[in-house]
């Protein structure tokens, strides 16, 4: 959980960089939004709040890939419980036209145990 902490706050000092000189190194901004919601069941009773987070950014070092981080922090979402969460970063690799591979690390009080994701990624 630390290091997943110091991931996150990383990749929100990038957001303020503008693309750097040169062919090799640069970083691009895509969308970095803070969410606020309040939760409802669809019987209207109240499921507390939700703080979500979601930053994907172009980075070039050498080669082009992106970084996504997206977190979500529940207050009262679940019965018995009072805070949750779920972490996941990702990097994306662009190969061949619109299709990418993809490793993203979950972590989260939905989870077990942290996961690990391989898998390819076709954008449309």
């Amino acid at each position: 959980m630390r290091e997943f902490a110091k991931v996150a706050v990383f990749i929100f000092f990038l957001v303020g960089i503008s693309t750097a000189g040169g062919n090799n190194f640069g970083f691009q901004p895509m969308v970095n939004e803070i969410s606020l919601y309040q939760n409802n069941s669809q019987a209207g009773h109240n499921l507390g709040q939700t703080l979500q987070i979601i930053s994907i950014n172009t980075v070039k070092v050498g080669t082009a890939f992106n970084i996504e981080f997206t977190a979500d922090f529940n207050r009262h979402l679940t019965p018995g419980t009072n805070r949750e969460y779920y972490l996941e970063i990702g990097l994306v690799k662009p190969v061949w036209q619109k299709l990418s591979v993809n490793y993203q690390r979950v972590h989260g009080t939905f989870v077990c145990e942290p996961v690990n994701q391989f898998g390819l990624r076709w954008s449309f």
